[in-house]
C-alpha cells in the first residue's frame, strides 16, 4: 500500500509539472495528498468532505482553499489514470468562503445525546455506547478516536503529535475511563486499540460513520445531526455551557485559532429564530 501511494504521488509530481506547477505548489499539494491519506487510505466522497471538514478545523480558510485545490488536482490526476471512482467522475471540493457562518446548524442536541447514550446502554451495544461518549465527552476528532488504547484509558490522556511536532493532549475524564475499564476487564481486554473490527483491525472513520446513521434511523434521532464530528461539537457546546472559557477550549480542541472556535459561542440559526420569535413582541 505504502508502495503505491509513493508511486502515485512521484506520478502526480510529474503531473503537476507538465501543468507548469512551480516547485513550492507541488510540494504544498503533494503534501496535502499525503495528510488525507494518513487518514483515509481511500479516495471516496464521504472521506473528501470529512476531510474537508477536517481542514475547517485546523487552518485558516486560505489555507484550506489551497489545500481544497491540490486535492482536486489529484482527482484529476486519477481520472486521467482513470483510477477515480465513478461517483467521482464529475466531483470537486468546493472552497470556503472567508466569511466564517455566525452559527452551527446540524450539532446533535443534548437531549438527543442523552437519549442516544442511554438506548445504546438499555440495548447493552456497549461498543457503539463508548464510540459515541468518547466522541462527546474528549472532544476527539475520528481519526484521533480510533487511535486510543486500553493504555491511555489507565493514565486518563492520549498525547498526539502533529507533523510539525505539535503536542496535542485528549483528556480523558476519570468517571468515563472508571466504565470503560470495568467493561474492558469482562471483554479479556488489557492492551492495544480499543476501536477495533471483527478482524481486530481499527475500524475505519467510514465504519464508525455509517454505524452512527444507523443508530439515528434505529433511535428516530434526526440523521442529519448524527455523524462523528457533531458529538465532537456537542463537547464543545457543553463544555463552554459549563465552564466559559473559550481559551482553554481551543487548546483542548487542538484549535490553531481561537477565532476558528468561536463559532462555538453561537446559538444555531434554529435557536436564533426561536430568541427572536420569543424576545420581540413590538
Amino acid at each position: 500500500m505504502n508502495e503505491q501511494i509513493t508511486a502515485n504521488l512521484e506520478l502526480f509530481q510529474e503531473f503537476l509539472k507538465k501543468r507548469g506547477a512551480a516547485e513550492n505548489t507541488i510540494t504544498s499539494y503533494c503534501s496535502t495528498v499525503r495528510l488525507y491519506l494518513s487518514q483515509f487510505p481511500q479516495i471516496s466522497l464521504e472521506s473528501l468532505q470529512m476531510f474537508k471538514t477536517y481542514l475547517l478545523e485546523q487552518f485558516r480558510p486560505n489555507t484550506v482553499n489551497t489545500r481544497i485545490f491540490g486535492m482536486n488536482q489529484f482527482l484529476l490526476y486519477l481520472k486521467e489514470q482513470e483510477e477515480l471512482p465513478e461517483e467521482l467522475q464529475h466531483f470537486k471540493l468546493s472552497s470556503v468562503k472567508h466569511q466564517q457562518t455566525p452559527f452551527l446548524d446540524n450539532v446533535i442536541t443534548k437531549r438527543d445525546y442523552e437519549r442516544l447514550k442511554r438506548k445504546l446502554k438499555k440495548d447493552g451495544n456497549m461498543y457503539w455506547y463508548f464510540v459515541v461518549r468518547f466522541l462527546a465527552a474528549t472532544g476527539a476528532r475520528i481519526s484521533e478516536l480510533i487511535q486510543i488504547k486500553v493504555e491511555h484509558i489507565r493514565i486518563g490522556c492520549m498525547d498526539l503529535y502533529s507533523k510539525g511536532g505539535k503536542l496535542r493532549r485528549i483528556y480523558l475524564p476519570e468517571s468515563l475511563c472508571m466504565e470503560m475499564l470495568s467493561w474492558l476487564e469482562m471483554q479479556g481486554k488489557d492492551s492495544g486499540f480499543i476501536f477495533v473490527n471483527r478482524q481486530g483491525k481499527q475500524i475505519t472513520p467510514r465504519g464508525i460513520s455509517l454505524q452512527l446513521k444507523t443508530l439515528a434511523r434505529r433511535y428516530r434521532i434526526p440523521e442529519e445531526t448524527v455523524y462523528p464530528h457533531s458529538f465532537r461539537h456537542r463537547f464543545a457546546k457543553n463544555f463552554l455551557s459549563k465552564f466559559n472559557d473559550i481559551s482553554l477550549l481551543a487548546d483542548l480542541m487542538g484549535h490553531e485559532s481561537i477565532e476558528t472556535t468561536r463559532i462555538y459561542l453561537t446559538q444555531s440559526s434554529k435557536e436564533q429564530s426561536q430568541l427572536i420569535d420569543r424576545i420581540v413582541t413590538w
